[in-house]
């Protein structure tokens, strides 16, 4: 998984500041994490790499002519005829150079992700998000109110977690709009200006249910978590 390197100076302290002025009008506790890519999907050149030995195979079975065309190449053009045992290993020399071939290709980090389905996606970062949740955030509070943001720049997608007291009164398409204003920031390239409008909008939703009491402390870091 790699390092977010998009994150100015300046835009931690954007990110910093809307956490603290948002946490001044309630007892919820924000925790802003942003992160380079939330898996590496080593599996997916394998899937691909398996599909392509599928529709080889396929290929073969339905134009034979056509692969005996291919493999006249190599005997110039000389009709050769194969042996059960050749033409098997034939196939099999073919199918793992295809193997390999598409391997390598799908390997390259930018097409890996592009080929990444976006179902797969889209659970990666979820489940990154809650396993930060749970480390930096989860039960670490004295009224159970915290709340983890989280974005993930590879994938172009963010995740909000709540602690039990907020999952309890607020459900999660109320996170909406936090989420949406983060986008229109983020197309635009600014990732710490997108962090920051979905800390107001959280800190907005934490305020009506959870507004300050005077006498809760600030129990978790203000700061903008770079992974």
């Amino acid at each position: 998984m790699s390092k977010v390197e998009t994150v100015t100076a300046d835009e931690h302290c954007i990110v910093t500041d809307a956490v603290a002025l948002a946490e001044q009008h309630t007892d919820g506790e924000i925790v802003t994490v942003i992160s380079g890519q939330s898996d590496d999907y080593r599996e997916t050149p394998i899937y691909w790499a398996v599909a392509a030995i599928f529709l080889a195979l396929a290929c073969m079975a339905v134009f034979p002519q056509w692969f005996e065309g291919l493999l006249s190449i190599f005997t110039g053009g000389w009709v050769h005829e194969y042996t059960p045992g050749e033409y098997l290993t034939i196939i099999m020399l073919a199918l793992a150079a295809k193997f390999g071939a598409v391997h390598l290709i799908v390997g390259w980090k930018p097409l890996r992700l592009a080929l990444t389905p976006a179902a797969i996606k889209r659970s990666r970062v979820r489940a990154r998000a809650i396993s930060l949740f749970k480390v930096s955030a989860e039960k670490r509070t004295m009224g159970l109110t915290g709340v983890l943001i989280y974005l993930s720049m590879a994938e172009h997608r963010a995740e909000i977690v709540a602690d039990s007291a907020i999952a309890a009164k607020v459900s999660p398409e109320v996170w909406g709009e936090a989420m949406a204003d983060m986008i229109v920031e983020l197309k635009a390239g600014r990732a710490g200006e997108g962090m920051a409008a979905a800390v107001r909008d959280v800190g907005k939703v934490l305020a009506e249910h959870f507004p300050k009491t005077g006498d809760n402390p600030n129990e978790l870091p203000d700061r903008l978590i770079e992974l």
